[in-house]
């Protein structure tokens, strides 16, 4: 299971009833969720959650990452949400991303409520969204949230809309597994596996025990596994909310060091540690810069006053083990969170800064749609995570990535990079070549990522775009990294090719507006 990207492709859609905690939710302050009434636990009942669980309907329109200036067609896709405070509907990100238009159906309603997207965090699969007419929230109240994650074996219902009927489905089960776990790379988070039966359609709903909602039910185990699914708890939720509180998505603070384990005794001589020794090795620090404060072969021996074993799992207050990152978004104050470490022998304290965003070469869209910029039959765009998606899928998926390992491309070789200077991009061909007398001749150079253009190496897709605008050259050359064919092309010709090229393609715009910017800006005004 993939829960990295393509959420639409990936994720599937499940049940929700949603409960708030009054006041504070596992350390999270909650006090700006005050408006509206709170079911009692006491008296719930399979009724009053199902009052606050609703389905929705979203329009959406997916980037297309090979045809970028354009939209794929729309489709529609349904899941379930759950009412919470502050008179709003919490669901799943992938159930409203891209979505054009959200509309909510209440349980054995026949009338459907527009709604708008007022928060979204595609990396924890979390979205909120307010009704435009909120009377609707007069007699659908909030249910009461589980103030920690529940003990395992613990008896769980899951209530939504999955595919294969109208009503509303509650299925049962226990939870089996909690753990901190990857999100959507490179987010991570705590995240509870259960039993209960969860399909197409449940994203979103909620999963009650013992009459408190214990969190949203967001994903499934596909191929040969069953009755594998899971829930964001509200611990993330509560995290979620809390962030959104001042209008605007910051993300989660998160340690993006790479760490190995401390189980092997030959290591552990060479290190100069004995068998008593705890902790987890630091193996890539995130930055090799002098004054970051983690260096290789460092060894965490605890985050705050945790003590981290030699798995790097940490034991928290209700015996839950989980890996010790996972404290990292408990812990960190004003962007730096407290280690100790052992270096060279000797136990130090240090301060490690945090981040809420971690750059890469090869980013996901996160709802946004690619740049792009066509010059004669040629489309140029920003490689993405959904460009990867596609083009190392399908049948010929693996003889496309063996056959660009081998040449060198970009794509494979730096696929998993930061960038190595601000800015930096992979301008790749999105499509191939548009018919046109320019292009006879010119093998297909779909996925070729951009070298140089007349000689000059290419930073990114607005600094590809600016060369040729500067272009007086009488020819375009057009070099790639891997041992693909050059393009040469008649750089007078090329402005009345473009021009046959939008028109015979119904292209509304050469490129999108953040490139035109820089097209349209002539050399003097720069």
């Amino acid at each position: 299971m993939n829960l990295e990207r393509s959420l639409h492709a990936k994720f599937f859609v499940f049940s929700f009833a949603v409960v708030f905690l009054a006041a504070r939710l596992c350390g999270a302050d909650l006090d700006g969720f005050q408006p509206g009434a709170t079911l009692n636990s006491a008296a719930i009942s399979a009724d009053a959650v199902a009052n606050s669980v609703v389905k929705i309907y979203s329009t959406v329109r997916y980037a297309d990452p090979y045809k970028p200036w354009t939209k794929q067609a729309p489709t529609e896709i349904s899941g379930s949400g759950v009412v919470i405070k502050g008179k709003r509907i919490l669901t799943n990100a992938h159930v409203v991303l891209y979505a054009s238009q959200v509309q909510v159906q209440a349980n054995e309603s026949g009338s459907m409520r527009m709604a708008t997207v007022e928060a979204i965090a595609p990396g924890m699969d979390l979205a909120v969204l307010k009704l435009d007419d909120d009377s609707f929230f007069d007699s659908h109240l909030p249910l009461e949230w589980a103030a920690a994650p529940p003990p395992i074996q613990e008896p769980v219902s899951v209530y939504g809309y999955p595919l294969g009927g109208a009503n509303l489905s509650i299925t049962k089960g226990i939870v089996s597994r909690i753990e901190f776990a990857s999100y959507n790379f490179p987010v991570g988070g705590l995240r509870v596996q259960i039993d209960a039966a969860i399909n197409p359609g449940n994203s979103g709903g909620p999963a009650v025990a013992d009459g408190k909602m214990i969190g949203i039910a967001f994903s499934r185990l596909g191929g040969t596994a069953q009755n594998i699914g899971y829930i964001i708890p509200c611990e993330e939720i509560g995290l979620f909310l809390a962030d959104i509180a001042d209008g605007h998505y910051d993300g989660k603070p998160m340690m993006f060091d790479e760490c190995q384990v401390l189980g092997n005794s030959t290591l552990r001589s060479f290190l100069g540690l004995d068998e008593a020794a705890r902790g987890i090795i630091v193996n890539q620090p995130d930055s090799t810069n002098a004054d970051y404060p983690l260096k290789k072969w460092d060894i965490i021996t605890k985050i705050g006053d945790t003590p981290v074993d030699e798995q790097g799992m940490v034991n928290l207050n209700n015996d839950l083990r989980v890996f010790f990152k996972y404290l990292v978004q408990k812990m960190a104050t004003n962007g730096v969170v407290p280690l100790t470490v052992v270096r060279n022998g000797k136990e130090m304290q240090i301060n490690l800064p945090t981040s809420k965003n971690f750059p890469r070469l090869i980013p996901d869209l996160n709802g946004g749609y690619p740049s792009y910029f066509v010059y004669g039959p040629v489309v140029f765009s920003s490689a993405t995570g959904q460009f990867m998606d596609g083009f190392m899928g399908g049948n010929y998926g693996g003889a496309r990535m063996a056959f660009l390992s081998i040449t060198g491309n970009p794509l494979i070789t730096r696929a998993s990079d930061k960038p190595s200077f601000d800015g930096e991009e992979l301008v790749v061909i999105s499509s191939p070549l548009f018919p046109n007398q320019l292009s006879r001749g010119y093998a297909n150079p779909i996925g070729q990522v951009v070298k140089s253009v007349n000689g000059i190496p290419v930073k990114n897709l607005k600094h590809l775009v600016g060369i040729l605008r500067d272009c007086k050259d009488k020819y375009v050359v057009i070099e790639f990294f891997s041992r693909a064919p050059t393009l040469v092309f008649p750089r007078n010709e090329m402005a009345v090719a473009t021009d046959m090229v939008l028109t015979d393609n119904d292209i509304r715009s050469q490129g999108s507006p953040d490139v035109m910017a820089v097209w349209n800006n002539s050399p003097a005004q720069k």
